[in-house]
C-alpha cells in the first residue's frame, strides 16, 4: 500500500507520516528531503524557496516513478509532503491506484487561530525548519486555498477543526 500525503505548510505532514511509520512500520519518503538533496547536489537550478509549482514540476515525476517502482514490488510506502500535485491520480492506471491512498491535510481558519502558537511550537518537532517565518494570514491563506484545491479535484481531505488527534485506518 501506498499513501500519499499532502497539505500546506504546518498541518502536520511529516508527524502523520512518522505515526504511521511507528504504527505500521512503513517506510516513508519526505519529499523534501529528496528536494533538499536533489539542490544541495547540485541536480537542479531550483533553491529551497522556489516556487511550489516549480518544485512540484520537477519533483513529482520522480516521485510519482518511486511509486510505481514500490507498487510494481508489492512494498508498502508513504510519500508525505506538499509537491504532491492533486491531479496526480491522472498518471497512474488502475492497476496502481488500486494501491494508492490519499489523504491532504487541512487547518480551518478557526483552528488556526486558536492554535497558532501550538503550531509554531510543534513546526520542527520532527524536522528542523532552516527558515520559519509563517504568520496567522499566512497560514490560514495557505489552508484556505488547499481547501478549495481539494472541493475543485474532489479528493479527500481531513479537516482539522477542533481537535488535532485523529486516527488513519488505512
Amino acid at each position: 500500500m501506498i499513501i500519499l500525503i499532502t497539505g500546506a505548510s504546518h498541518t502536520g505532514k511529516t508527524v502523520l507520516a512518522q505515526k504511521l511509520l511507528e504504527k505500521y512500520k512503513f517506510p516513508y519518503l519526505s519529499i523534501d528531503h529528496l528536494k533538499m538533496g536533489l539542490i544541495r547536489s547540485g541536480n537542479t537550478s531550483l533553491a529551497p524557496l522556489s516556487d511550489d509549482t516549480d518544485l512540484t514540476a520537477y519533483l513529482w515525476p520522480i516521485v510519482r516513478e518511486i511509486i510505481k517502482t514500490a507498487v510494481e514490488n508489492e512494498q508498502n510506502l508513504i510519500v508525505e509532503g506538499c509537491y504532491i500535485p492533486f491531479d496526480w491520480a491522472k498518471d497512474f492506471s488502475q492497476e496502481y491506484l488500486n494501491s494508492i491512498k490519499f489523504c491532504c491535510l487541512v487547518m480551518s481558519e478557526n483552528y488556526i487561530r486558536n492554535h497558532f502558537d501550538n503550531i509554531v511550537k510543534y513546526a520542527s518537532v520532527i524536522e528542523k525548519r532552516l527558515c520559519d517565518d509563517c504568520s496567522v494570514e499566512g497560514i490560514v491563506e495557505d489552508n484556505a486555498q488547499m481547501l478549495a484545491l481539494c472541493r475543485k479535484h474532489n479528493v479527500p481531505y481531513t479537516l482539522i477543526d477542533d481537535d488535532y488527534n485523529f486516527e488513519f485506518g488505512f
